[in-house]
């Protein structure tokens, strides 16, 4: 089977196709096209991601890249042929633009060899969601290809479970139940999977997701955008020099016997350390860097831990753009093979942990080869969209 795939749902395009096998133990998905582009620098001077920007991008980006990953994966034909636009022109009403360069390009190419189009319908920034779900249906209805909509988290924790080397996914089939630890800019979240593509919610934050709590410290502190990994180095640098925090953050919700988190209270008591402490050295901002981070990873397992033995998981994943912290993978990793032996644990390789369209064409699979398709006509964007 081979899936084109769409992903818009924050601020980064991307368009993929991949090719897929399987067998009664595993799936390989072999990626023929992948284009994608991040708005990373665009968004850096607001802090964080500006939506009507992000939307603009999309906008520029979406037929550039669908005929980069097509070309790539030498799906890409020329030709010239008369179409009727009219059973599409209601979902570009607001985008005259997009609509021309979408005509342009279907008028120009040939149907491309593709099976199904798999596309993020949610959960994220509803502007950025619309134009993707919106490209996708125009594909659909156009071409005649069936369309599956994907929930983006359902993306991260099945690609959580691939293994990729080189242009090849390997993604064997999980133990059940699979418990999912989903951390992102905007998610927080332990899952259970207890048969395979049904989910079950068991906790979730409150307030920030720790994603969200990074980049809000990191303002505190006056670092660049995107504060996580800006955090995550000065704590890494704390740790090759030795430095010992010489104060205590608090681990919120650490103690409670339920499964949800809380960050809101850990960001406050950065900002009145910063406002006791003052004006931050270098070596400070390592201090509170390390110790910010032990505290979310503390809380993150600590959860984690409870979460297996109540569900005796079989399989942990660790998912999300949060799951790229190198603090994070390396506790869990310690922590998974000291304390939970016989549990298989995954967490995906760089390549998989941040947005991208091979965790939608790895989730478009699944739900494509058990006939889980979604009218083009109808499908919307849901930026609350949850897994259970």
């Amino acid at each position: 089977m081979k899936l084109l795939a769409i992903e818009t749902s924050c601020d980064e395009t991307a368009v993929a196709v991949v090719e897929t096998h399987a067998t009664d133990t595993k799936t390989t998905f072999t990626i023929l096209g992948d284009a994608l582009i991040s708005q990373i620098e665009l968004h850096r001077e607001y802090g964080g991601v500006y939506p009507s920007l992000a939307k603009r991008e999309h906008a520029k980006n979406l037929v550039p890249l669908l005929g980069e990953s097509l070309s790539q994966a030498t799906l890409l034909h020329d030709t010239e042929q008369s179409l009727d636009f009219e059973a599409v022109a209601f979902l570009f009403e607001r985008e005259p633009e997009l609509f021309e360069a979408l005509k342009q390009f279907l008028s120009t190419h040939a149907v491309p060899d593709v099976d199904a189009i798999a596309v993020t319908h949610g959960p994220g920034l509803p502007p950025a969601l619309w134009l993707g779900v919106n490209i996708a249906r125009a594909l659909s209805i156009m071409w005649n290809k069936p369309l599956v909509g994907i929930n983006h988290m359902e993306g991260h924790l099945l690609s959580g479970l691939g293994e990729i080397e080189g242009t090849v996914i390997t993604l064997s089939m999980p133990r059940l139940p699979l418990l999912a630890l989903l951390i992102s800019g905007g998610h927080t979240e332990l899952v259970s999977m207890n048969t395979f593509l049904s989910y079950e919610l068991l906790g979730q934050t409150k307030d920030d997701a720790v994603g969200e709590a990074f980049d809000k410290v990191a303002r505190m502190m006056d670092l660049p955008y995107p504060g996580g990994p800006e955090i995550s180095l000065l704590a890494e640098e704390a740790r090759r020099e030795g430095i010992t925090p010489t104060f205590t953050l608090p681990r919120p919700m650490i103690s409670e016997p339920h499964l949800d988190f809380s960050f809101s209270g850990l960001k406050t008591a950065v900002m009145y350390h910063i406002k006791k402490h003052g004006v931050l050295s270098e070596d400070d901002k390592k201090e509170l860097a390390l110790e910010f981070e032990n505290a979310v990873t503390d809380v993150l397992w600590k959860k984690t831990a409870q979460a297996l033995v109540d569900t005796d998981a079989q399989t942990l994943v660790l998912g999300g753009g949060v799951s790229a912290n190198t603090h994070i993978r390396r506790t869990f990793t310690e922590h998974m093979a000291q304390k939970f032996p016989d549990v298989s644990f995954n967490i995906p390789g760089a390549k998989l942990t941040t947005d991208n369209a091979l965790m939608i064409a790895i989730a478009g699979y699944f739900r494509a080869e058990r006939g889980l398709f979604d009218d083009p006509n109808t499908l919307q964007a849901n930026s609350n969209l949850t897994l259970a």
